[in-house]
């Protein structure tokens, strides 16, 4: 799996970690940014992960900031997008086996072993389709 990743300057550490555990389960990324700690608007970041995955040039996006809401409520103003904020591994599948969320969002309290949990759950649960189908539609009506 290909993978878009970006983070604002909160995120820098995690964003590095979360890179190394990419690598380590076999998938590849690109580095969208930040890559100091010098502050800069999420924003920025969100539109770029999220309008590369929204192309289709990437199967998944990963978005990180401070409380990763900022990065979410930024990357779902893009259509087509569905970012899911996770907090654990089971909201994480369930961003993926009922949203088909196609970016996750992070905050950077969870710790290390929490992410590595919801990074493995999320890039590992696959869309279930039917019943959830006509829901997506719906999300899909609603960008116009």
């Amino acid at each position: 799996m290909h993978i878009a990743i970006g983070c604002d300057h909160r995120g820098l550490n995690l964003k590095q970690f979360v890179m190394g555990l990419i690598t380590e389960m076999g998938h590849s990324y690109e580095d969208f940014g930040c890559y100091t700690t010098d502050p800069v608007d999420y924003p920025d970041i969100a539109k770029k992960v999220a309008e590369a995955v929204a192309r289709g040039y990437f199967e998944q996006g990963i978005l990180i900031c401070d409380t990763g809401i900022g990065m979410s409520i930024a990357a779902n103003k893009v259509k087509g997008i569905r970012a899911a904020l996770c907090h654990d591994a089971f909201t994480a599948c369930r961003a993926r086996k009922h949203n088909d969320a196609n970016i996750l969002c992070l905050g950077v309290e969870p710790g290390q072993d929490k992410i590595s949990e919801i990074i493995e759950a999320y890039l590992t649960t696959e869309f279930e389709g039917g019943r959830h189908l006509p829901r997506l539609d719906k999300i899909k009506a609603m960008e116009g």
